[in-house]
């Protein structure tokens, strides 16, 4: 099989056909508005919000002294600010701001993924760079970490936030009637699956465990966070390096400027915007975030939606769920098409990371969310490929859990196989 960007080659009995993923679709971004309904003062606190989402940190504001990024939004700003990872990495940048002199990693490349390192010998992120020789962080010293040992290493990229709050808003019973009413299927197909809950303390490293509710966790690579506060505000310390309220120690004691916990709520004043700390900001920004717009229906789509059914891709992408009631009337009683059931799934050796993070193994992954893929540039967890089709066909393997589904997959025409990607590109 031959690799190029956005399209793929098979034979079939001799004779070349043709799937061509139709890459990333062009055009006014499909996401990055706010949910329907937001009052004047909703749409000050978006607009508030999104700033704090798309500004860059510097030390003083508790950069450091290890980092992967200097904005949430350098990460996350793929198809709109609020996404994936873009085009142009910005690690690139980030990495020699204001005088810093940091080695590039052989795995961040200026046309590849935005990328997050975690050694498999402790399961721990080791930040890519570090503050050392910037003009605000004056007699640090220290040194990046050893990246050479790459077997050692896996990577893991940004996850879209649109749509968060629809997903936050969903009930337990809701998600578990919707996966249960598949059953049937799922047994044929031998897709078990599991919901991450919460059950114990609140660690970095353990986030489908933070909490004493015992709910269902549902973000991030492993359903490890259990919502877009508590996953904004391990992303500000670990990411960034920030410290904050919900995570106010510094992962590395070296180089302090700043009195702790560097991000928090401001009482001195009245206004309640700005006295909002970052990581409260982010979590509402992400809450309030619409989910992805897709493409209109066409014959082609209509066509790849049925057969991204009838091949058994639903038994895991459950295509719609509905949330319960809210005093935001975007997210009140909403029926949203996320193609999640947000479970967690072994997929086999192929795909598996080493990592195990709380309920999850180090194979194990929460079915990842469909909306938004047309406009999304790079895929799977570590953000190995760009191509559809290559994504698809990396959930073949004798342990996964899919397995059954991509046979069904690889017994289609070309031309079938071409519908489903046309349906997913549209998403």
């Amino acid at each position: 099989m031959k690799h190029v960007l956005g399209a793929s080659l098979i034979l079939f009995s001799g004779a070349a056909m043709a799937q061509v993923d139709p890459g990333v679709r062009g055009g006014t971004p499909g996401a990055g508005q706010p949910v329907a309904g937001l009052n004047a003062q909703q749409q000050a606190f978006f607009a508030e919000t999104k700033g704090r989402f798309s500004k860059t940190d510097g030390v003083a504001d508790g950069l450091g002294p290890r980092f992967n990024s200097d904005s949430c939004s350098s990460c996350h700003s793929q198809p709109a600010v609020g996404g994936t990872s873009p085009a142009n990495n910005p690690q690139i940048v980030a990495a020699n701001a204001a005088g810093a002199q940091n080695n590039i990693p052989s795995f961040i490349t200026a046309n590849g993924p935005a990328r997050e390192a975690r050694f498999k010998s402790d399961g721990g992120v080791h930040d890519l760079f570090v503050i050392t020789g910037r003009n605000d962080a004056h007699g640090c010293n220290i040194a990046q970490p050893d990246f050479s040992d790459l077997d050692n290493i896996s990577f893991r990229i940004p996850t879209p936030t649109f749509g968060l709050g629809l997903i936050s808003n969903t009930p337990d019973a809701t998600l578990e009637a919707d996966v249960a009413a598949l059953s049937e299927q799922r047994s044929a197909l031998h897709i078990a699956g599991h919901f991450a809950h919460e059950r114990g303390g609140l660690e970095a490293s353990d986030f489908n465990h933070s909490g004493n509710d015992g709910t269902i966790t549902r973000f991030g690579w492993k359903a490890q966070n259990k919502s877009p506060t508590i996953f904004a505000g391990e992303a500000y310390n670990v990411e960034m390096g920030v410290t904050n309220e919900l995570f106010p120690n510094k992962r590395d004691p070296n180089c302090q400027y700043n009195t702790l916990p560097e991000d928090f709520t401001d009482t001195s004043g009245t206004q309640l915007t700005a006295a909002m700390s970052d990581v409260t900001a982010f979590g509402v920004f992400m809450t309030l975030l619409a989910a992805p717009t897709p493409k209109a229906d066409n014959p082609s789509i209509i066509n790849g939606r049925q057969l991204f059914n009838s091949v058994g891709c639903t038994a895991c992408h459950i295509a719609q769920h509905t949330t319960a009631p809210s005093n935001i009337t975007g997210l009140n009683s909403v029926t949203f098409t996320p193609y999640s059931d947000f479970q967690l799934h072994d997929m086999g050796k192929n795909l598996a990371d080493g990592i195990a993070q709380g309920e999850a193994s180090g194979s194990e992954f929460r079915t990842a969310p469909l909306w938004g893929t047309g406009q999304r540039i790079f895929f799977l967890h570590d953000g190995r490929t760009s191509g559809l089709l290559a994504a698809i066909k990396a959930h073949d393997d004798p342990q996964s859990e899919a397995r059954d589904v991509i046979r069904n997959f690889n017994a289609l025409t070309a031309q079938q196989q071409q519908g489903i990607l046309n349906f997913l590109r549209a998403l």
